[in-house]
């Protein structure tokens, strides 16, 4: 879809119409007030049909029933052929997205548009997609129960779940508002008249960065917050799960491994634990540090073989998070790119000044080494539309770590302050599966007072500590100026509780033997 350039409005009243729908709606609302705005120009627009595009304005996104999450129990011999059908329901949706968000002058005229036309079919689809991947389980001999409930999805408006996943009333009074995530995307007249609609490679210019950044679909102003302005948080260094395992007892050492930030610019938009050859299977770009053979192919022995960006070169791990980008109107090298700009990915991507990873021990007792090739996914790339059941975010700026932690906030540093990212990985194991069906049960957060439950071994908690040059954003009018975002699946809105990480383990024994004894034995070891 191409540039539209729109005519004065001929009265107050369709201005009003097409603005406050613009401000109502998350993704894809600028793209729909500018086809609203040309398309109703004439006195003789009637009330239903002012009625109808307020209803379409209300329809910020698609959410679906996270399928791969309720699989607790698959066996091997279908656990290849499923996690291929799960990366296609997760195409079906962003296909399915990018429909809803460029469909926005249908919807207005048609009250049963998005239901019958998006979110009908995606049922369909999803319900033959789901049907292959319980004959996969039977025919392997394991058993499934009331996947074909988990077809349907729903249309989910601009508020967001991360104001109640991600810590509500956190931030003193400033999260919220009287502004909800999504709600203030649109834009309105802010780009002179003119604006860049569609999904793909031709929205993203420079007229983009103070109209929700991100082609449309986010971040929002209400995703921001002036940090300087954030009451201290109660509890300090933890997002919704992510409890920091070490304390002042147990095991007090800590293992460090220097891997670079990425200088070599690393990148694919695979995820070879959760879509394992899958291309294109996180939908998003992500930055990986440590092991140089991490892609959708990768086997265990690929990745044992590679190359490591570590110093240490015992540390053949694998990190990798979605990149940080900034919407000041450039372009990078993934404009035009499945994964990037194609699916409202844009700006430029920011390489970390610093990128800490740090292990450390159990605050009850002394840890157990890693299994070779134990994956660990912390937080959701969907908590969105998820809910917060597997967020872990921490978000904040230099010089406020001890007193600020956001989780569904993007912060505003202060000049002189870096934006950081924060992550404390689950740190508990159950001592058999380097992974599980839902990449999630094989390992667990510690609990409140440090112990492990269900008879799960304490193992060296990463934690990972990414620092940005980030040029902070302006709030003007109610709209973002230059913001900034992770990346995420488009039907997520870049939304600042869907960050995430994931580790791959590849320490050689010998480094791994030598990590355990340094955190038992309170020393600091790199």
């Amino acid at each position: 879809m191409g540039r539209n350039t729109r005519k004065r409005r001929s009265s107050m009243a369709n201005k009003a119409i097409a603005a406050s729908a613009a401000l109502a709606l998350g993704g894809g609302g600028l793209i729909w007030a500018n086809f609203y705005a040309s398309a109703h120009e004439s006195k003789n627009s009637s009330q239903n049909q002012t009625k109808a595009a307020t209803a379409a304005a209300q329809v910020a996104t698609i959410s679906c029933p996270d399928v791969g999450q309720k699989l607790t129990n698959v066996p091997s011999g279908a656990r290849s052929g499923v996690d291929r059908e799960l990366a296609n329901l997760d195409k079906q949706i962003t296909e399915a997205y990018a429909r809803l968000a460029s469909t926005r002058q249908a919807q207005a005229g048609d009250s049963g548009f998005v239901q019958n036309a998006i979110v009908g079919p995606l049922k369909d689809k999803r319900t033959a997609t789901i049907d292959r991947i319980r004959i996969n389980i039977q025919r392997s001999g394991g058993q499934v129960q009331n996947l074909s409930q988990l077809a349907a999805c729903t249309t989910q408006g601009a508020q967001t779940n991360a104001g109640e996943a991600g810590g509500g009333d956190q931030n003193g009074g400033q999260q919220n508002g009287g502004q909800q995530d999504g709600g203030q995307q649109g834009g309105g007249d802010q780009n002179g008249g003119e604006q860049e609609g569609g999904q793909d490679g031709g929205q993203q210019g420079g007229g983009q960065q103070g109209n929700g950044g991100q082609g449309g679909n986010g971040p929002a102003a209400a995703d921001f917050v002036d940090i300087t302005k954030v009451q201290q948080n109660a509890q300090l260094g933890v997002g919704a799960n992510g409890l920091a395992a070490n304390g002042n007892g147990g095991s007090r050492g800590t293992f460090t491994s220097v891997c670079g930030t990425n200088g070599n610019d690393n990148h694919n938009t695979d995820n070879v634990i959760v879509a394992p050859g899958v291309t294109n299977g996180a939908h998003h770009l992500h930055d990986y540090v440590g092991n140089q053979n991490n892609d959708a192919f990768a086997s265990d022995q690929d990745l044992a073989a590679a190359e490591t960006s570590c110093q240490n070169q015992g540390d053949k791990s694998s990190y990798f998070w979605p990149v940080l980008r900034v919407q000041d109107g450039s372009q990078d090298f993934d404009q035009n790119n499945d994964g990037g700009g194609k699916e409202g990915n844009v700006g430029k991507i920011l390489q970390p000044a610093q990128a800490q990873l740090k292990f450390v021990g159990n605050k009850r007792g002394k840890v157990v080494g890693m299994p070779t090739a134990l994956r660990i996914i912390t937080g959701d790339a969907k908590a969105f539309v998820n809910g917060n059941a597997n967020a872990n975010v921490n978000w904040s700026c230099t010089g406020f770590e001890n007193k600020v932690q956001l989780e569904d906030k993007y912060p505003i540093c202060p000049q002189g302050s870096q934006v950081v990212r924060t992550t404390n990985f689950q740190s508990c194991w159950d001592g058999q599966n380097i992974d599980s069906a839902n990449h999630r049960t094989h390992v667990a957060f510690v609990q409140a007072n440090g112990s492990c439950a269900n008879g799960f071994k304490a193992i060296p908690q990463l934690q990972v500590r990414l620092v940005y040059n980030v040029p902070a954003p302006k709030l003007q009018n109610g709209q973002v100026v230059n913001p900034y975002a992770v990346d995420s699946f488009p039907e997520n809105l870049h939304k600042p509780i869907t960050d995430h990480n994931d580790f791959i383990n590849f320490f050689s024994q010998n480094t791994m033997n030598k990590m355990v004894n340094c955190i038992n034995t309170g020393k600091k070891c790199k």
